[in-house]
């Protein structure tokens, strides 16, 4: 099929009880090695075929070994076979043994599934500081059987998890000239989220055909909109990454950055990104609201973003909402210090559908109203700078007393 032939008939559809391994050729499962007490902590993602890969990568200075030897792996051809995480541990301040444990990682899983070392990509979440304990990962590679057979997503969902409450995934399907394209992701990230590239572990599984430059530059204008515009508690984490591997299973024609098919894996992507960086901010620990922030009426799409961000980070922002209190102070006080000039005499903002800012000024409202919708479980807070015509969105959690608790005793 000629991809120029597409039409806007084509689109992605929610796959349900889809996972990653649902995406023509994958695998992947999960088991406990002993990292951690009794939780899963060791999980894999295989394809039975090389797959055109693509990642972005978290921007903290301090790059834990794992992605130092992945970004190696794929660097070597542009492909990948196999991925190999363990939680509890992150691999990270850990010098030249850290290093060479990640490498270590990497053969095993290598030479259990018979691939050449560069066809591993090794990721690793945790506490950081500590070593490895490889000698558990090579125990727990070595009794895993029939990788290439193996379904168990779930179990792959679970291994990956560090203080998550809940697992995180998502499969989308498109008939392209009688072939399904599948398109699935799973994902890891509950603090240490904010919006600096990556932030957290993500997974993309496809079938799909595409160019492998096309996947990076498909991959790299998502994060944009998706992954990096989340935020939990500011922090970026030292291990962050989003994996994406493509194998081509689905017998589509391959999809080069030109043509009309790329438009339409891209915004299949951006659906996979979306529904998982959502799915991280309500995760966000001890969070008991989605915060979804859209700006609009914005002179560029960096200001509306860059507002969006700041206002869903704000901290008084998010225990405003934590206590149901319709504070708008908090929120334009987050516009005023969000480095982006505004006209302060024409912004618009609203809670949900209760407008509470006209013009720059308090508009009046019920207050009873406004606390009765601050108690649902996702909150969207509406602004409107009537500067212009670009927009963006946002996802965040409110803060509770639980952050506190989780955070000051995740080592113990």
């Amino acid at each position: 099929m000629k991809v120029e032939t597409l039409t806007k008939k084509e689109k992605w559809n929610v796959t349900k009880g889809g996972n990653i391994c649902t995406p023509a050729g994958f695998t992947a499962g999960g088991l406990h090695c002993g990292i951690k007490r009794k939780r899963k902590d060791l999980g894999w993602i295989y394809s039975s075929v090389p797959a055109n890969a693509a990642a972005v990568y978290t921007t903290n200075q301090f790059q834990a070994a794992p992605l130092k030897v992945t970004q190696e792996s794929i660097a070597n051809d542009g492909t990948i076979q196999a991925i190999l995480v363990n939680s509890g541990n992150a691999n990270s301040c850990t010098g030249k043994t850290g290093l060479e444990n990640a490498y270590t990682m990497r053969k095993a899983f290598a030479d259990k599934t018979d691939l050449a070392e560069h066809k591993v990509a090794v990721i690793s979440t945790g506490v950081i500081g500590e070593q490895l304990p490889i000698e558990k990962i090579e125990q727990g590679v070595e009794s895993i059987s029939a990788i290439a057979s193996i379904v168990d997503s779930t179990a792959f969902e679970e291994a990956i998890l560090t203080t998550d409450t809940f697992t995180k995934n998502i499969c989308f399907h498109m008939q392209i000239d009688g072939k399904t394209i599948t398109m699935a992701g799973a994902a890891k990230g509950s603090g240490m989220v904010h919006p600096n590239m990556a932030t957290m572990l993500g997974f993309v599984t496809t079938d799909a055909n595409i160019n492998q430059n096309a996947l990076q530059q498909a991959l790299k204008e998502v994060t944009m909109d998706t992954f990096n515009m989340i935020t939990v508690d500011g922090d970026t984490s030292t291990n962050d990454m989003v994996l994406v591997l493509a194998n081509g299973m689905a017998g589509n024609e391959e999809w080069q950055q030109n043509d009309l098919g790329y438009q339409k894996f891209k915004e299949g992507l951006q659906l996979v990104c979306q529904s998982l960086s959502q799915q991280i901010a309500r995760d966000g620990e001890g969070a008991t609201k989605l915060i979804e922030v859209h700006v609009k009426g914005a002179v560029t799409v960096l200001d509306a973003q860059v507002i969006a961000k700041t206002i869903v980070g704000s901290s008084l922002v998010k225990t405003a909402v934590y206590g149901e209190d319709p504070n708008w102070g908090r929120i334009v006080n987050a516009i005023g210090y969000s480095g982006i000039r505004v006209d302060t005499n024409e912004i618009q903002v609203k809670l949900g559908p209760i407008q509470v800012v006209h013009k720059g000024m308090p508009a009046p409202f019920s207050e009873e109203e406004a606390k009765h919708y601050l108690k649902n479980e996702k909150i969207e807070i509406l602004v409107d700078l009537f500067a212009g015509d670009q927009k963006a969105t946002a996802w965040g959690c409110d803060l509770s007393y639980d952050y506190v608790r989780i955070n000051a005793s995740y080592r113990t």
